[in-house]
């Protein structure tokens, strides 16, 4: 455990598991899409943007050496994640009915026309944001995201300081 944590003391092997971190969660999410089934709303897939974000920060956080750089991509990072962590609660919040999605009302298309309105019945309805689909122990896929989230943005930001101030030289 100590050089684990030894390890992911510098900056850049952070970096590197930020960006694994990233990827694996995208996969995760598409996974539970395509092969699983699961149908994203519209707060799942704003989830999905901040580890995009956060995984091309990482990725330049590894590829840099140079001290300045690599303390501001992991900072940037550390917003990204810290973003998503909100994203994420706010969706639990959805879920479990303490509030109403502006972003999930479901807004009805403009019809127009007769072809316009063909479209509308042909479409699916849009997932609702309160439905959850999947869950382990009674947490949601949103509320897993809460810890992985706030997880990644600790790790990045501790790693953007010992980059700033502490040694990161490879």
């Amino acid at each position: 455990m100590e050089s684990l944590v030894h390890a992911l003391a510098h900056p850049r092997n952070a970096a590197g598991l930020l960006l694994a971190a990233s990827v694996l969660a995208l996969a995760a999410a598409y996974a539970a899409q395509y092969i699983g089934g699961l149908d994203p709303c519209p707060l799942c897939l704003y989830q999905r943007v901040p580890y995009v974000v956060g995984g091309v920060l990482a990725a330049a956080a590894f590829a840099t050496r140079a001290p300045g750089p690599l303390a501001l991509l992991l900072a940037l990072a550390a917003a990204a994640f810290f973003v998503n962590t909100w994203i994420a609660f706010y969706h639990v919040g959805v879920e479990n009915n303490l509030w109403t999605s502006a972003v999930c009302a479901g807004d009805a298309p403009a019809i127009t026309s007769i072809e316009d309105l063909r479209k509308a019945l042909a479409a699916p309805p849009p997932k609702p944001c309160d439905a959850v689909e999947w869950s382990l122990f009674g947490v949601s896929m949103a509320g897993y995201n809460v810890i992985v989230s706030s997880g990644l943005a600790g790790l990045a930001f501790v790693a953007a300081a010992r980059a700033r101030w502490g040694n990161p030289r490879p």
